[in-house]
């Protein structure tokens, strides 16, 4: 088995956070050494957690349509690395999904992004993956998407796909009309293997 192989073994197995999950552990992400797009999202959600499936829920829909490819593109390791900031379902607050537990990302996230060295295009996914990756960016995140020309072409902040960002999407229609059509460009012209 390779280094890269066992590091995505132990995530899986990771048991770190147990006590503090509601449904228990349950790590959900993939990877490969020759992923070129990265995906950053915060957590999985309830859904992804039954299924072990990243973004196997309407937010998945909404974001592989933002896209512009199909699920068996985006399920593809060698094309698509899906590394949230925490693994596991984290739990429900009184306005949605808890944050991603604090432990994750300090224990295996610069562990696996090392190795990740053929990643050329960086989508960060909300305000826990942006404050990591954008750090000292000093903006919430409609400002950070919004300023999104100043991270291209490697890096693109978005807002969390989410049926729950309806309203923001009704009231932030650049998104749509000039930051989806660049993005899909982006990715296609990522998606030959070699």
């Amino acid at each position: 088995m390779s280094t890269f192989a066992s590091l995505l073994k132990d995530i899986r197995q990771c048991t770190l956070c147990a006590a503090q999950l509601p449904l228990g552990p349950r790590p959900v992400l993939q990877a490969e050494l020759g992923s070129r797009i990265l995906i950053v999202g915060q957590a999985p959600g309830s859904k992804v957690h039954a299924s072990g499936i990243p973004f196997d829920d309407a937010s998945g829909d909404r974001l592989r349509d933002w896209l512009g490819i199909s699920k068996e593109l985006f399920y593809d390791p060698r094309i698509v690395a899906i590394v949230p900031m925490g693994f596991c379902y984290p739990g429900t607050g009184k306005s949605g999904d808890l944050a991603p537990r604090p432990e994750c990302a300090p224990a295996w996230r610069e562990k696996i992004l090392s190795r990740l060295k053929r990643v050329q295009l960086t989508l960060v996914i909300g305000q826990y993956a942006q404050q990591y990756h954008l750090p000292g960016a000093q903006a919430n995140v409609t400002e950070l998407v919004r300023a999104w020309r100043s991270y291209w072409p490697d890096v693109v902040p978005l807002p969390h796909p989410s049926p729950r960002n309806n309203l923001w999407l009704k009231r932030n229609p650049w998104f749509e009309q000039e930051l989806l059509p660049e993005l899909r460009m982006r990715v296609r012209s990522l998606l030959i293997l070699d």
